[in-house]
């Protein structure tokens, strides 16, 4: 039976989904509760890891909101937000129709695992698989000044992971504030602090999620002190005649993972 899901005043719950790299889970994905739109989107990947990882996370997506919304997952409707530099049509993901107390709520997907984010005030997430050296150097160029130069102390073999961590905060804290990748991604700091390091964004909280060894997460809330809650989805949530468990429970990581804290 689907459990009813709670979201506390000030608090962030991350569910994490990994599924095996072949993209291979046993048993049939509830393709059903996907729309039209979904569906497409699934079916235009080329690999089959892929398109299976598209359409798991998207079921997980739905199931974990229709908890929180005590809706079925097939009846919940997407839409965009407007965009807060332009006005267009393509800011954060929302829910559309009538939905008392929606939360919101992020989502991202990398090479056999996702990261859901699900808040009462606006959040991102963000899960890279770690990159290869050679990726390092060319994106290194689209951090900010000063990251730059913290990645530059770090050893070869300490760059690679200092670099998803830099990057999924970036991307992260984007998310969260509803604008896409783009050429601000240099102007704003999130990295490691110290004496001398730039201020980072005021009212935010980045967090490092702690995820498997061959990723890095980020999630950024717009809250001061957020209390944290992540918690693990098996590959059978996303199974027809499967789903969230009743009993599901997670671990609470209040201020324990925390980048950078925004100042409110």
């Amino acid at each position: 039976m689907t459990p009813e899901l709670y979201l506390s005043t000030g608090q962030l719950d991350l569910w994490l989904l990994t599924l095996p790299d072949s993209g291979g889970s046993p048993g049939r994905l509830a393709i059903r509760e996907l729309d039209d739109a979904e569906r497409r989107r699934a079916d235009s990947f080329r690999r089959r890891a892929d398109r299976r990882l598209y359409t798991a996370t998207h079921i997980a997506l739905r199931r974990v909101l229709g908890a929180y919304l005590r809706v079925p997952p097939e009846e919940l409707a997407f839409s965009r937000a407007r965009c807060p530099r332009c006005g267009g049509p393509h800011g954060r993901p929302v829910l559309a129709g009538e939905h008392p107390d929606v939360p919101y709520f992020s989502l991202s997907h990398s090479r056999g695992a996702a990261l859901i984010g699900v808040a009462d005030s606006p959040v991102g997430v963000d899960i890279e698989q770690l990159p290869r050296a050679d990726r390092v150097e060319v994106c290194a160029s689209a951090l900010h000044p000063y990251e730059r130069s913290e990645l530059d102390r770090r050893s070869p073999e300490q760059r690679q992971a200092l670099f998803a961590r830099l990057w999924t905060r970036k991307e992260a804290y984007l998310k969260g504030i509803g604008i896409g990748v783009g050429g601000w991604m240099s102007r704003t700091y999130l990295g490691d602090g110290g004496p001398g390091a730039p201020p980072q964004p005021v009212g935010w909280t980045i967090l490092d999620v702690p995820c498997d060894p061959g990723h890095a997460a980020a999630a950024a809330i717009r809250s001061v002190r957020p209390r944290t809650v992540v918690r693990h989805l098996p590959p059978e949530a996303v199974l027809v005649d499967e789903g969230l468990r009743s009993d599901t429970r997670g671990r609470s990581q209040e201020n324990t993972v925390q980048a950078g804290r925004g100042r409110g």
